[in-house]
């Protein structure tokens, strides 16, 4: 039996899109201080932005650029999407990497479970003072108590999950989410209209798990820029993820174009797949093979639908280099919306 297993770092590689980076490199900056003067947080119903439009030969996909995190108490008032979908024969989800484990059962992967967390701790029982740089260090502290408290169980974790734990606890206290606004009204929708979908994924299989656990349980990672990442975009404050929260549930676009989204997503993806673990165990060429997956899908459904509906993280779709600026470069006609 094959179990979709949470398996070391599935919690980073499965949840967000594998994307080309859209913005620029973090960095080493000097640290800047917690700002809390945030805007006032949108709530109620609210529009989302437009739809970008992809034609050629009489056949139509309409884009969602979707946002994370967005406002907790938005209601979503998607009927543009809805009806867009009601005409439409597909949906393509925005692609993603994911793993797949080999256990050899259930409860044999039960036992791999103290392994797995194991992994998620810095070799040789150090703490994050001990594997980041010191001025590193001296930032992480005051997000560290500000959402964590005394924050012991995140001092003995890697920098990738300590990364994770620090922004899912900042989430919580922003009035923000990360999930939960706009998959369930497309996916619900597509049900309801019969629609095909299509997951555009790369899978990384893994026949040989306890062997990758034990290697990760001492290997090094290069994941200090995964922290930094993280660390900046909370230095940043409140205001600036809930202006950007707030422009995506207004349909603000120019306002998501002065505000260039800081994901700290890719810098932890890349800290991951760098990983020789997983290279060696095909992870090397992800960001090309997810892109052709999700390039082939749309141009397929091109071809032969009508109407198709597809989902793209909105940072993609203002990149002068993401999936849409692929398509116009063969030929299909890209018109963003107002």
């Amino acid at each position: 039996m094959r179990h979709r297993f949470p398996l070391l770092l599935a919690a980073t590689l499965a949840i967000a899109p594998v994307l080309p980076a859209a913005a620029q490199a973090l960095p080493a900056a000097d640290a800047m201080p917690i700002r809390d003067e945030a805007p006032v947080l949108v709530s109620g119903a609210q529009p989302g932005p437009g739809l970008w439009k992809v034609e050629k030969g009489g056949h139509v996909m309409w884009v969602l650029g979707t946002q994370s995190p967005l406002p907790k108490r938005m209601q979503w008032q998607s009927k543009e999407v809805e009806d867009a979908l009601a005409a439409s024969q597909e949906v393509i989800y925005a692609p993603t990497l994911g793993i797949s484990v080999d256990t050899g059962g259930f409860f044999r992967s039960l036992l791999l479970v103290p392994k797995m967390y194991g992994a998620r701790k810095n070799p040789d029982g150090r703490n994050l003072r001990d594997v980041l740089p010191p001025p590193l260090y001296a930032r992480w502290l005051p997000l560290r108590e500000r959402y964590l408290g005394r924050g012991a169980s995140a001092e003995r974790m890697r920098p990738l999950f300590a990364a994770g734990e620090l922004w899912e606890e900042a989430m919580d206290d922003t009035g923000l989410v990360s999930s939960g606004i706009i998959n369930p009204v497309v996916t619900r929708a597509a049900k309801a209209h019969g629609l095909r979908e299509t997951r555009p994924k790369r899978m990384l299989k893994i026949t040989d798990p306890k062997a990758l656990l034990a290697e990760m349980e001492h290997a090094q990672l290069d994941d200090a820029q995964c922290l930094l990442a993280t660390v900046q975009r909370l230095e940043a404050g409140p205001d600036r993820l809930r202006a950007r929260a707030n422009a995506w549930a207004t349909g603000d676009i120019a306002a998501l174009r002065e505000l260039p989204d800081m994901d700290q997503d890719r810098a932890c993806a890349d800290a991951a797949m760098r990983s020789p673990a997983l290279r060696k165990r095909g992870g090397a060429n992800v960001d090309a093979e997810v892109e052709t997956a999700w390039l082939e899908a749309a141009e397929k459904a091109l071809a032969s639908n009508a109407s198709t509906f597809a989902l793209l993280p909105i940072g993609n779709l203002l990149s002068g280099d993401g999936y849409l600026s692929k398509l116009a470069a063969r030929g299909y006609t890209v018109t963003a919306p107002d």
